[in-house]
């Protein structure tokens, strides 16, 4: 079975305003409501491909319930635990400016609501797949997904780390099945600028040689590279298209990875998976359908 955890959930608020005036009354012109979060961004995706999955994390007050609800309704199983007080976040997300949101805080997350999380994990076994990803609230520890990765140590598991900086390095010694920075957070660890697929490949090889088993950089329009632990780099340019909403598709890349190895196995078929999961994503208006990934994956074996 696959997890993913989601420290932070939000109502993400996604909105088109035209001719938009600072200090002035706007309006939209188009809006939509979805459940966000990196972890619940890869159980969509996992969800569309036909992959079962459990996502967990936390949620409060009445946006955590139309969180679960807008879940519930796509169709995934949830196993999420409540907090009593405050609400889970709201994400204002400007789609005519790209890369503009207003992203809220959450609720604060105690020690005791933690333990819970732990006992919910302690249930995975081995073959089980663990997805960890994105940022986490400011009352959780800087170490949690370190703590983590300790606690279910040598079960058998296999984890995916999508992090920055820190939250990334402090797992590495329990050699993670696959990390996923992209290149400007991969430039960022060792203080360089990487801008093009060769740059990354010595990098993504001393991120190895730090204990973690594949990594997978995206790249945006640059396309993404996987260091596979099998000693193979395989490189790949985007496939093309129109970038219509980038939100979410290094997510959907983690989703696709995923689903293609739990399908074959195979290094190849996932890096192919997951290029074709992000690049769908990215070309579309919401998170990539099964018929929209498989449509770019076909025309990348093609060659």
């Amino acid at each position: 079975m696959i997890y993913t955890v989601t420290f932070n959930p939000s109502l993400d608020y996604i909105v088109s305003v035209k001719d938009f005036r600072l200090g002035k009354t706007n309006r939209t012109c188009a809006e939509q409501m979805l459940p966000g979060g990196k972890g619940i961004n890869v159980s969509t995706v996992l969800q569309n491909l036909g992959i079962e999955n459990v996502a967990l994390g936390f949620t409060a007050g009445f946006t955590g319930d139309e969180i679960l609800k807008k879940m519930e309704g796509i169709g995934f199983h949830c196993d999420f635990i409540r907090i009593e007080n405050g609400f889970s976040r709201i994400n204002i997300k400007m789609k005519d400016f790209d890369g503009t949101e207003i992203n809220g805080q959450g609720p604060s997350i105690s020690k005791q609501d933690i333990d819970r999380l732990m006992e919910k994990l302690d249930r995975l076994k081995e073959g089980d797949i663990l997805v960890l990803a994105g940022s986490i609230p400011e009352s959780m520890p800087d170490s949690i997904y370190h703590d983590i990765l300790a606690h279910l140590d040598g079960r058998g598991i296999g984890f995916v780390v999508d992090a920055t900086r820190n939250l990334l390095l402090n797992v590495l010694e329990y050699h993670p099945f696959l990390i996923k920075p992209n290149n400007h957070e991969l430039g960022e660890i060792f203080d360089v600028t990487l801008t093009t697929r060769e740059e990354v490949v010595p990098y993504a090889k001393k991120l190895q040689e730090k204990g973690a088993r594949n990594v997978l950089v995206s790249m945006a329009g640059e396309g993404a590279v996987l260091a596979a632990e099998n000693g193979e780099v395989y490189r790949q340019p985007a496939p093309k298209g129109k970038l219509v909403n980038a939100v979410g598709a290094g997510d959907s890349m983690v989703a696709g990875f995923v689903a293609g190895w739990t399908q074959k196995q195979d290094y190849r078929h996932a890096f192919h998976m997951g290029i074709s999961a992000g690049s769908a994503s990215a070309y579309s208006d919401l998170l990539a359908t099964k018929e929209e990934i498989y449509k770019i994956y076909d025309s990348l074996n093609q060659k």
